[in-house]
């Protein structure tokens, strides 16, 4: 850290939490942070936890509106509200946690640069991950204007219960191993219960990601099904020292991130502990499959060079963009007349049994929500993975192990995402109670404002 940049800082008394319901509404607090002297204007990490990296762009939005905080907030939403911010020139680092069945970016460093794309003034980046090139975000490096470099890593947090699970089958194999010895047949039973111990271990061994340095072990043929929520779970329950290795590194990572900006926020989102794709609830199987064939991302070929990617690009907005003017036509006029027009296109055939589902069951559908839905529906699904309560104080016990060993954030940011259904509302009161309670024993004293009451001056509380 810049010692002649902190020292000018000033210090909050008590730890300020912020708890909102939208992820993007924390970054007013975030800037009243950055005017008043408590954070710096740039060099600022995030550690982020979520089950979702919000690291796109909106799209159409000219670069220059960060410099208009009130216009900037205006046109922000919850999947594309940090990369704005780091154009701004205030964050340089984002460390991204994300839980096991969370996996839209790969795991490791990724350095990139963030600019103006001097052909249409709109923020865009150079990295050449699918998160990024399926929203037709990626511009090489030279066709950028006021660009800054960033910095983001990507971590995987596996819940304490998993970790435990591998050590009761240990303990219950040498159990077993002492009793039949005993009797005299230890020979057999000794095999089955190495086997077991292998089972639960070794198929996610060979697809483990290292999180220092990016290497990954390049053998998926083992990995299990991300559709099996049993496969998850054995998938997050490798052997207990494997875990604590990985915390190790993660915990050096973050400390190196830290260590080199000037100050950091620690921003949850409560979905990290239990998600929801609220979509797949909203629409019939059948109706997401069309949806995610229609808005299927078209990878370029392997190792492309620029011209392979700017193709990449221009076709996918292309598809993007024809999709978007078809629904924003059905919303004035969804006639028989109108849907074959548009599905004589190439690519858009299955629209016709998709609004004639749609029709079927709505008086009414709502075909702006339909794009948004079929947005997500690119090279990976949205996460879903509704937790147990043992699976979540497991993932909370895993984020204290991190948190303890990092100095203290200037300050907290919670998202509650249970309107929109991403974190389940059944789960979303739980989980926050357990969180600000992790906090507290963290950092002592916390002055937690529940913003999402919509009741700023009268909802602050001190704990």
């Amino acid at each position: 850290m810049n010692s002649s940049t902190t020292s000018s800082m000033r210090v909050y008394k008590d730890m300020p939490v912020w708890v909102v319901e939208d992820h993007h509404d924390v970054l007013p607090y975030i800037y009243r942070a950055i005017g008043s002297r408590y954070l710096p204007i740039r060099n600022i990490a995030m550690v982020h936890l979520d089950s979702h990296p919000d690291l796109l762009i909106p799209v159409n939005m000219p670069a220059d509106t960060v410099f208009d905080k009130e216009e900037l907030f205006s046109e922000l939403s919850i999947e594309n509200w940090i990369m704005p911010v780091v154009y701004a020139g205030h964050l340089s680092n984002v460390v991204w946690l994300h839980p096991y069945w969370a996996q839209q970016i790969a795991e490791g460093e990724h350095k990139i640069f963030v600019g103006k794309d001097s052909s249409t003034t709109t923020i865009r980046v150079t990295s050449k991950d699918d998160y990024f090139l399926s929203d037709g975000l990626y511009v090489p490096e030279g066709h950028l204007e006021n660009k800054k470099p960033f910095q983001l890593d990507v971590i995987k947090v596996n819940s304490v219960e998993n970790q435990r699970k591998q050590e009761e089958i240990s303990e219950e194999c040498a159990a077993k191993r002492v009793k039949l010895q005993q009797a005299g047949d230890i020979e057999n039973t000794g095999v089955s219960c190495e086997k077991k111990e292998e089972t639960v271990g070794s198929s996610i061994a060979n697809c483990r990601t290292e999180t220092a340095g990016g290497s990954k072990f390049t053998d998926s043929s083992h990995c299990p099904d991300s559709s099996s929520k049993a496969s998850n779970e054995s998938s997050a329950g490798s052997g207990s020292e494997n875990e604590r290795s990985q915390t190790t590194d993660a915990v050096k990572k973050i400390l190196t991130v830290i260590q080199q900006t000037d100050a950091y926020i620690l921003d949850i989102d409560l979905d990290f502990f239990s998600c929801k794709n609220p979509f797949k609830e909203m629409y019939t199987q059948e109706e997401y499959t069309i949806l995610q064939e229609l808005y299927s991302f078209r990878k370029p070929i392997e190792d492309p060079d620029e011209e392979a990617l700017l193709d990449c690009v221009e076709n996918r907005v292309h598809q993007l963009e024809d999709l978007e003017a078809a629904f924003a036509d059905f919303v004035e006029d969804d006639s028989e007349e109108t849907l074959q027009r548009w599905a004589a296109n190439p690519g858009m055939k299955p629209l016709t049994e998709l609004v004639h589902s749609l029709r079927s069951r709505m008086d009414t559908p709502d075909y702006e929500m339909v794009h948004q839905a079929g947005l997500t529906c690119d090279y990976s699904e949205l996460p879903h993975h509704v937790s147990t309560n043992e699976e979540i104080d497991g993932l909370i016990q895993a984020i204290n192990v991190i948190l303890r060993d990092l100095p203290k954030p200037t300050l907290v940011t919670v998202s509650r995402s249970s309107m929109d259904d991403y974190c389940p509302t059944e789960q979303v009161n739980y989980i926050q109670s357990r969180v600000l309670s992790m906090l507290k024993s963290m950092y002592g004293t916390l002055d937690i404002h529940l913003e999402y009451l919509s009741e700023p001056e009268s909802s602050k509380s001190s704990s």
